[in-house]
């Protein structure tokens, strides 16, 4: 029987603020009073996410909050320098619950990546696109070379890593060849890329790309296949399943889930609950069901994980992978 895999995880969005301004996006906010989640709010949820048993801390946060007007003040309110440091530390403490830090904060450098490596199992970057498209004409941090970057440099680092592309923001399908034939192309010379996540995009109110259609269910089918012919057999390939009919699209190569929370809901897409665990079994019928790490169990080993964490994640890949 062929083998999804999921990951049990609690969703930490640190702030919703950001220096992009994405056509399609809901998720960036104002700098305000309360844009930075608080301490205490982080750590009950982690707490909580511990006690649900879940193996993955997820933090997100707007890419580059601090070129935002006002928001310094709030981050030296919280007791921070700025969003990375706030994220260091709120790793650390997601490792002394138990819990692998995998976090995804927009275009890093070489030396910040490097940095949070000391406490992330590991990390990701939607590459989205490899084309210019209208929906990032104000999202400097969208520019392709500028997160083929990223990718590369946390391949150099040895960095586990998770990118994707984002279905029906403008692209072509010989955009989506070329952005998977990228993928593909670092993997093969870094070896760090576990998943590859084909995700569509879904239409927001009051965002500019309200009246869009998003990626047709054919779209995505389509994208699919071409991963299964594209990609390495050894990359997973991932498919939200509260996002799309996952059920009708596992036999098209579709090998993961991603993360699931049964604490948080999905910050990015809010209207879009995930399905309970017990679901998936129901959507990933005629398939067993297996859940998995941030990190995958080839990456299990010090050459992939900082010292800082590898007792957790060898505990923890004994418990899990067996």
């Amino acid at each position: 029987m062929s083998v999804i895999t999921f990951s049990r995880n609690v969703f930490l969005p640190l702030t919703n603020v950001c220096a992009n301004a994405c056509g399609y996006c809901s998720f960036k906010t104002p700098v305000k009073e309360g844009c930075v989640m608080s301490k205490e709010e982080v750590m009950a949820t982690l707490k909580r996410g511990a006690e649900f048993s879940c193996t993955e801390a997820l933090f997100t946060f707007g890419e580059r909050p601090e070129r935002e007007e006002g928001f310094t003040r709030y981050i030296s309110e919280a007791g921070y320098t700025d969003i990375l440091s706030y994220c260091m530390d709120m790793s650390r403490y997601a490792i002394s619950l138990g819990l692998l830090p995998h976090t995804n904060a927009g275009i890093l450098t070489y030396e910040e990546l490097e940095m949070l490596r000391k406490v992330n199992a590991s990390m990701g970057l939607m590459l989205e696109t490899t084309a210019e498209v209208p929906a990032h004409e104000y999202s400097p941090g969208k520019n392709p070379a500028v997160r083929i970057e990223m990718i590369e440099n946390a391949g150099k680092l040895k960095i586990p890593f998770t990118t994707g592309l984002l279905l029906g923001i403008g692209e072509t399908r010989d955009d989506r060849i070329d952005s998977l034939e990228v993928i593909r192309d670092l993997y093969k010379k870094y070896g760090h890329i576990q998943e590859v996540i084909v995700q569509n995009f879904c239409p927001k109110e009051g965002t500019d790309m309200a009246a869009f259609p998003g990626a047709s269910t054919e779209v995505i089918a389509d994208t699919l296949m071409l991963a299964n012919e594209i990609l390495p057999k050894d990359v997973s390939i991932q498919i939200p399943p509260n996002l799309a009919d996952a059920s009708t699209l596992l036999g098209l190569g579709v090998t993961d889930l991603g993360g699931v929370s049964p604490v948080t809901i999905d910050y990015i897409n809010p209207e879009h609950p995930w399905p309970a665990l017990e679901a998936l079994k129901d959507i990933a019928r005629g398939y067993e069901v297996k859940e998995r790490l941030c990190i995958y169990e080839k990456y299990c080993n010090a050459e992939w994980v900082a010292p800082e964490l590898m007792g957790l994640v060898s505990r923890l890949a004994k418990r899990v992978y067996g």
